[in-house]
């Protein structure tokens, strides 16, 4: 570690020293979208201003990315309020949260929240929150997709673009970090034209190693760690102006070993047992005896063919990816037995989308912009894994021991089909005002079965149709001045929850494992504005949604239930199942940009967003029968917990609560200051604060509420006039502010205890499950680019 820090020291001693001639021709890559002030997108398929586009859209270039260091994409919610990116803790995948609506990839799954496209093809969150390299430009869409691009979407749709070949330009670049807790990162690009003007490849990769979370066990097992290897080729082959061919593969390997962080109960609970080791939420301890490793092997295949002529575009996009996805979950989390039983998991989806489309390259009639496609996607997401149940005994109060463990090997099928037409027409009337509308028609199908032991014990499907729609319209009542007006609707196919395996399930349980398709209708209000001749913008929009049979997965580590997996030996559980509810969000959105001298530029994004439950029955601890959610501070007994649910192996309540987890408000503010220090070289500090108010993580759970909190990211360094070279320091969660997020019900474990006739046990632990905010990092950045970079 010491020694390659030092080498990247060296490398930014060399960098300050000298300026390639090649460099000093190198312009900002179009990939950016970025002419001066101007930012270009594609939300509504063809490129404009963001300031023309009657929505709300947060973009985050290339320039973003390694100005402010972000390696892993989930960083990228820290420059977009409102937006919560996590991944699942046994490495099955992960999603984004927007808009006050919450998702889980066990609740929802293949159909997110928030929908996420590669290359303008949509793919899984699982592939993207990872370590992130040689892109482009992000571009984060607020409220409900699906007339123009992919997917129906309630919340929004995030779009990332890999930086294509350069057909004129050789050029390349180096990024290098290191940090003073334990991360390594390594990227870089290479560009290289076959035949100029007609044919280019470009290679990119990243090599990473860092110790996540910094979650470290109290025993003596290993540290944390977590390596990630990645590489992509992309390929372009233009032969004429009309045609174009664009390929690209990529590879990404993830290898993990994790630990779950805990904390006492006595933190907040003064009335809990003392734990025979006291652990805090800013300890970042563990109990878990060994860690949890994960492997996880990505293949992306992404093509694109376009072709023009006659003032109309045709483009066809495709994509197939495959995910290889091995975990575990920790079976005694109350670390009640000397030696840890696990659920191994294994998943290996796959997925295959094709879209055709055709759009107007030159306005029809000077008034008319259209857009017109099919859109077909299939979804093959199969899981196999096994449910150990304990056969053991207490050896004291608080340690027990495995006689033995009975394995149940289950096996989970899910393939899905969706179909759909759509199209979407734009009128430009006058010099000012423009109306917009579009539709698309959706066919979906899915097939879903569930093997336990090798035999068949359920099997779910879907065939739904229906039609979404889109509308707006703007008025510019001054090149500087736009108000606009949005609606739409949106739609999600029932889901089928991924969990609870039992195999004596109840009406009220299966209510709560498959649900009824969720729908949605959106208004929208707001107005773009630029002022002081282009040197400030202030944007502000504010929205109301209603949903119908929105699934709202409870939080923590769910409610307790009877499991019946194996129907001989049933045991307390807890899973997150997921209740159909309506739900209203109302919220806001503005931000505010300036450039207050030359050299200096400020920038405030802002989000409140607040979604409710109506009056929605969901799953539920109720261990007193009055319908309303117990506060737990212990795992019930089978016998108690039976009592309560009787026949139906779960309870129900009816509430009015918040539908989403994260903070109802947040704001992000960011600015850079920069000067010459000489005629080749210019030196910088920018810095980035995150504000996050206060909330209640999980409405029925008091221990878990959440302070207000404030994280500062501070950066600065000199670089290359021309951009050829930069040399940072950086400093992120500068004052070391720890908050913890989330915090589950005690922990516990179940088992059968032989000396007490095979009776089903409960053990509740002194420990409940914690999240706390990333750890503070030093870090050095060196940069280097040359050519078309």
């Amino acid at each position: 570690m010491r020694l390659l820090s030092s080498v990247l020291l060296c490398s930014a001693s060399l960098a300050g020293l000298s300026t390639p001639a090649l460099a000093q021709n190198a312009d900002t890559s179009a990939d950016e979208a970025v002419a001066g002030n101007v930012i270009i997108v594609q939300a509504r398929r063809r490129d404009e201003a963001v300031q023309d586009v009657p929505a709300v859209i947060d973009t985050v270039t290339a320039d973003d990315v390694a100005k402010l260091n972000i390696r892993d994409f989930k960083e990228v919610s820290t420059l977009v309020p409102g937006l919560q990116l996590t991944t699942e803790a046994n490495g099955v995948g992960g999603g984004g949260r927007l808009r006050g609506v919450n998702f889980d990839v066990s609740a929802s799954g293949t159909n997110p929240t928030v929908e996420f496209y590669f290359n303008d093809a949509p793919i899984t969150a699982g592939v993207i929150l990872q370590q992130m390299y040689d892109i482009g430009q992000i571009e984060v869409q607020r409220g409900p997709q699906g007339t123009l691009r992919g997917r129906a979407a309630p919340s929004g749709s995030i779009t990332i673009g890999a930086k294509k070949p350069d057909l004129y330009s050789v050029g390349g670049f180096t990024d290098m970090t290191a940090n003073d807790i334990g991360t390594l990162n390594f990227k870089g690009g290479f560009n290289l034209p076959i035949i100029e003007g007609i044919a280019a490849i470009r290679v990119a990769g990243v090599w990473d190693e860092n110790e996540a979370d910094r979650v470290r066990p109290i025993t003596s097992a290993r540290d944390p760690f977590q390596p990630t290897k990645s590489g992509r080729i992309s390929a372009i082959v233009q032969p004429t102006d009309w045609l174009k061919f664009e390929g690209m593969y990529q590879k990404m390997d993830r290898k993990a070993r994790l630990y779950d962080q805990v904390a006492s109960f006595s933190e907040v609970n003064p009335d809990a047992a003392a734990s025979p080791v006291y652990i805090d939420s800013s300890d970042r301890r563990s109990i878990m005896e060994s860690p949890r490793p994960i492997h996880q092997i990505y293949d992306i295949y992404n093509w694109r063919a376009e072709a023009s002529g006659f003032g109309q575009v045709l483009i066809y996009q495709g994509q197939h990816y495959t995910q290889k996805i091995t975990g575990i979950e920790n079976s005694d989390e109350a670390n009640f037995f000397s030696a840890g039983t696990v659920q191994d998991t294994y998943s290996s989806p796959k997925a295959t989308s094709h879209e055709i489309r055709l759009q107007n390259d030159a306005r029809i009639a000077d008034i008319f912009d259209y857009v017109v496609g099919f859109f077909d996607y299939k979804n093959d997401n199969p899981t196999t894994l096994n449910r150990p149940t304990i056969l053991g005994y207490p050896t004291s109060a608080t340690t027990g021991a495995i006689f033995g463990i009975v394995n149940t090997a289950i096996d989970r099928t899910n393939t899905s089909h969706e179909q759909s037409f759509f199209g979407n027409l734009t009128a430009h009337l006058g010099e000012g005002t423009e109306v917009s509308g579009g539709v698309r028609h959706i066919s979906y199908t899915s097939q879903n079965g569930l093997f336990i032991n090798g035999a068949s014990t359920a099997t779910t499907g879907q065939d739904a149709k229906k039609w979404i729609y889109s509308a707006s319209v703007k008025h510019n009542f001054s090149p500087d001045f736009m108000v606009y007006a949005s609606t739409g609707s949106s739609w999600r196919p029932g889901i089928n929850v991924v969990g609870d395996f039992s195999q004596r399930m109840s009406e009220l349980e299966d209510s709560f494992v498959n649900l009824p398709p969720e729908s949605s209708k959106s208004y929208e209000l707001g107005f773009k504005s630029t002022l002081m001749g282009g040197r400030m913008r202030l944007n502000a929009t504010a929205y109301h949604q209603k949903f119908k049979n929105y699934p709202y997965r409870t939080g923590g580590r769910g409610v307790y239930f009877v499991d019946y997996t194996n129907p001989d030996n049933p045991v307390v559980t807890q899973f997150n199942f997921v209740g159909a509810v309506p739900v209203e969000v109302n919220g806001i959105e503005g931000d505010v940009s300036i450039d207050v001298m030359d050299g200096w530029n400020l920038g405030l994004v802002a989000s409140y967003s607040i979604g409710k439950i109506k009056s929605g029955t969901v799953p539920c601890n109720d261990l007193n029968g009055d319908g309303v959610p117990d506060v737990i501070t212990s795992a019930p007994s089978l016998p108690v917990l039976q009592a309560a649910v009787g026949s139906d192996n779960i309870s129900a309540c009816q509430v009015n609560q918040r539908s989403g987890f994260q903070a109802p408000f947040s704001a992000t503010l960011t600015s850079e200051y920069s000067f010459a220090v000489s005629d080749h070289v210019n030196a910088y500090v920018r810095g980035l604060f995150n504000f996050f108010g206060s909330s209640r993580v999980d409405p029925v759970n008091i221990y878990d509420n959440l302070g207000s909190y404030g994280l500062v990211n501070v950066f600065t360094g000199i670089r290359d006039a021309k951009g050829a070279w930069e040399v940072s320091l950086f400093a992120k969660n500068l004052l070391d502010t720890t908050k913890t997020l989330t915090r589950t019900d005690p922990l516990f474990t179940s088992y059968r205890n032989i000396l007490g006739g095979g009776a089903a046990t409960t053990f509740t632990s002194t420990y409940n499950g914690v999240t706390t905010t990333a750890p503070r990092e030093f870090g050095i950045n060196v940069r280097y680019a040359f050519g078309s970079r």
